[in-house]
C-alpha cells in the first residue's frame, strides 16, 4: 500500500509537471483512467496530500481546487532521495547498495554531479550557528565566564 501511493504521487507529480500549468483533480483523474481504474476521491486524496506536504499549492476556482508545482521535479527528486536515505540504520551502506544498482550511465551522472558539487563547496560559516543563537549556549550578558569551549584556543 505505501509503495502504491509513492508510486501513485509520482505518476501526479509527473503529470503536472509535464502540463506545466494548473490543473485540476478531474483533470489528473481522466489523464490517470487512461493507464487504470482510480477513484476520483483517491485522486483529491494524493493531491492534498501533495499540497500539505509543501509540493504543491493550490487556488480555489469556484468548487474546485486548481493545484501547480512548488518546486521542479529535480528538487522532488532530491527531498525523496534524502527521506529515503535518512531511513536507515548506516548510511554509508545504503550508498554502497545504492551504488551497486545504478546503470553506467547512472554512475557517470553521479560523477558530473559529484564534479559540479565540487566546484562549489559548502560555505563553513553555514554550518556555524549565528552569534545570537541557543546553539552557543546561555547568554551571559557578554561577561567572560573563564570556560574556554570545547576546541577554541585561549
Amino acid at each position: 500500500m505505501v509503495r502504491q501511493l509513492g508510486e501513485l504521487e509520482n505518476a501526479i507529480m509527473t503529470r503536472v509537471w509535464r502540463w506545466n500549468r494548473p490543473v485540476t483533480v478531474r483533470e489528473v483523474l481522466l489523464d490517470l483512467r487512461s493507464e487504470r481504474e482510480i477513484a476520483y476521491t483517491t485522486v483529491m486524496t494524493v493531491l492534498d496530500k501533495l499540497h500539505r506536504k509543501g509540493w504543491l499549492r493550490r487556488e480555489r476556482v469556484g468548487r474546485a481546487y486548481r493545484y501547480e508545482p512548488v518546486s521542479s521535479r529535480e528538487a522532488y527528486t532530491a527531498a525523496l532521495m534524502n527521506d529515503a536515505w535518512a531511513t536507515g540504520d548506516n548510511p554509508a551502506a545504503a550508498l554502497v547498495h545504492f551504488f551497486g544498482l545504478m546503470s553506467p550511465e547512472q554512475r557517470e551522472a553521479l560523477r558530473d554531479a559529484l564534479r559540479v558539487a565540487a566546484l562549489f563547496p559548502p560555505d563553513p560559516a553555514a554550518d556555524q550557528p549565528a552569534p545570537d543563537s541557543p546553539a552557543n549556549g546561555p547568554d551571559t550578558g557578554g561577561a567572560d565566564t573563564g570556560e574556554t569551549p570545547p576546541g577554541a584556543a585561549r
